[in-house]
């Protein structure tokens, strides 16, 4: 019989703790970390050669949207291709649970237009199969994953189903509404939810253009619910919003911790519209934290941008008539309209009329912020490369050249060529802003919306960026290889809870990765119409993740699933392990 289960032998590993980088072999047996340290005697059923190799903890992503896609599908793509061996949905107040089945449809429309899921898979692929959050949970858990799973409580479900429409038309809830969400939202993290989430922010509405249920929620309300988790004794809060009262948000802030003693975690971006702002988010964070309060904020790997394309939700010529004559055709049909010379002269003309009279001055029609997608992306861009300014060295209309850009596809010409439109984060044509962030005390990776914005955002491969081109390849600045390393597995982890992963060290779940860290590195994403009824879906894949174990299991080998599927469902909070 052998000595361990698995024996990864002289890698060179970053622990997790912020240490630096040592030599080392790492023995598991049970799904759990029983030795660290140089030379290891022993035999393994498996042993693992990393002479040369990064070895990392598992990336543990705290804020993915995979509510639905984890009932009907047991693989996390794209996260479970990035290194993250440990998920967690219900961020943003939105998912499916606790609900009755008159409301399935809302639900639906609410995921669908606040996270760009299409609807037709949501009604395709989700069961319904419960009506609580523990039943949703026990779904959830029915299913073997490739990663493990962790599930929040959405205020946006408990709104709905305390309220109705009451709660969809933003009606002020009554101390009795106050109750019962409380009421639902101890009970969710008694089943084993790890927290409440809610969204303040007017980016998010319905499929049907409706704001969010959540939106205008008092405090008294907020503030009745985090009591409700802190009754339970366990859980944490999430809560994206505007700050457009910044000293009331922040005091709605301090009250939810203050009067439930339960951690929180707020949504940190740059807007360009506001450059400055973030900076007195975090100055908030920074006093709250002063005062004992666990505040803590969620920010970027890059720019939170859009994808465009010709398969994608958007493109430039979304708002354009000509081209809205050909939108529903099949790809072959569409690309065969826009090389006909005719409609190609019409498309065009079109587009410099609306030019002329300033219509369609929207986000997809920033030439001067769009930038043609290679093979490998470059996710902060120079301005002298956007579409604008290289149309104007070539001597051609902006239009012409995305329109190129997408058809050509850097000489393809399978009309799947991609267009990048960086927003929040990307100021003055750099990322500088997010170093900052990235650098806080008091701030963590996250927002990588896994599993969500399918059709135009695609940054469930933020652990690839942070680790690739924060630790390595950044010209403006990088940051050191083990704070990054620490920021994304163990400080992560202990945000919501979960201080048992995220340490390469005995007593620690078995969850590692190990890096070919040289040749670490994107590529572009796709369009895949792999999701239930048909549904369309961005994918993206990266090179240098040599091994992903979860449990000491691997899953994943040079990007290739084993067939291993040893994820589960994590009920609630998990304590460190005791000391050896």
């Amino acid at each position: 019989m052998a000595d361990y289960d698995l024996l990864i032998r002289g890698g060179s590993v970053i622990d997790g703790t912020g240490a630096d980088a040592r030599i080392a072999d790492i023995a598991v047996s049970n799904g759990v970390i029983v030795a660290v340290g140089a030379d290891l005697e022993g035999t393994a059923d498996t042993m693992v050669n990393a002479s040369g190799s990064l070895v990392i903890p598992g990336i543990v992503d705290i804020h993915a949207h995979y509510d639905g896609q984890a009932t009907w599908d047991s693989r996390m793509h794209p996260s479970s291709w990035h290194g993250v061996t440990t998920a967690v949905m219900g961020n943003c107040g939105v998912g499916f649970a606790p609900v009755v089945a008159s409301n399935h449809d809302k639900l639906i429309e609410l995921m669908e237009g606040v996270e760009d899921i299409p609807g037709a898979a949501l009604h395709e692929g989700l069961q319904w199969n419960w009506s609580t959050f523990g039943e949703f949970l026990d779904a959830v858990d029915e299913r073997p994953h490739d990663i493990d799973i962790a599930a929040q409580v959405p205020h946006g479900a408990l709104r709905l189903h305390v309220m109705g429409e009451r709660g969809a038309n933003h009606e002020d809830a009554t101390a009795d509404d106050i109750a019962a969400m409380a009421e639902l939202a101890r009970e969710g993290i008694e089943a084993g939810a790890l927290g409440f989430t809610t969204s303040r922010t007017r980016n998010h509405k319905t499929s049907t253009g409706a704001y969010t249920p959540t939106l205008t929620a008092a405090p008294d309300e907020l503030i009745g619910i985090a009591e409700g988790v802190g009754a339970a004794g366990s859980g944490v809060l999430q809560v994206v919003s505007d700050f457009l009262d910044v000293d009331a948000e922040f005091a709605t802030l301090r009250a939810m911790m203050e009067r439930s003693g339960r951690p929180l975690s707020i949504s940190v971006v740059r807007n360009p519209m506001a450059p400055d702002d973030f900076r007195v988010w975090l100055d908030h964070i920074s006093a709250a934290r002063a005062d004992g309060l666990e505040l803590t904020g969620q920010v970027a790997a890059r720019a939170v941008g859009l994808i465009l394309g010709l398969e994608c939700t958007l493109n430039p010529f979304l708002t354009n008539p000509v081209y809205r004559e050909i939108a529903d055709l099949p790809l072959a049909e569409k690309i065969a309209q826009l090389r006909d010379p005719d409609f190609r002269a019409r498309l065009l003309t079109e587009a410099g009329e609306r030019l002329k009279a300033k219509l369609g001055g929207n986000l997809i029609g920033r030439f001067d912020l769009l930038f043609e997608m290679a093979d490998e992306p470059d996710y902060e861009p120079s301005l002298e490369e956007s579409i604008a300014a290289r149309a104007a060295r070539a001597g051609v209309s902006s239009e012409e050249f995305a329109l190129a850009a997408m058809l050509d596809n850097h000489g393809v010409g399978d009309g799947k060529g991609l267009i990048y439109l960086p927003f929040l984060n990307y100021v003055d044509g750099t990322l500088d802003g997010l170093h900052e962030m990235l650098s806080h005390p008091f701030t963590v990776p996250g927002l990588g919306d896994g599993g969500a914005h399918v059709g135009t955002i695609c940054d469930g491969s933020f652990p690839t960026t942070l680790l690739a081109y924060w630790g390595r390849d950044r010209e403006r600045g990088t940051l050191p290889l083990p704070y990054l390393v620490q920021q994304h597995c163990r400080d992560t982890a202990q945000t919501v809870g979960l201080f048992d992963r995220g340490v390469l060290a005995p007593g620690y779940r078995a969850d590692i990765n190990i890096v070919d860290y040289d040749n670490l590195r994107l590529h572009k994403p796709e369009i895949v119409a792999d999701l239930p009824a048909g549904g369309k879906r961005l994918l993206q894949r990266a090179e240098g993740w040599a091994h992903t174990f979860v449990a000491g299991v691997e899953t994943y080998r040079n990007g290739k699933a084993t067939g291993a599927l040893p994820g589960r469902l994590i009920r609630g909070a998990q304590p460190a392990p005791a000391p050896s």
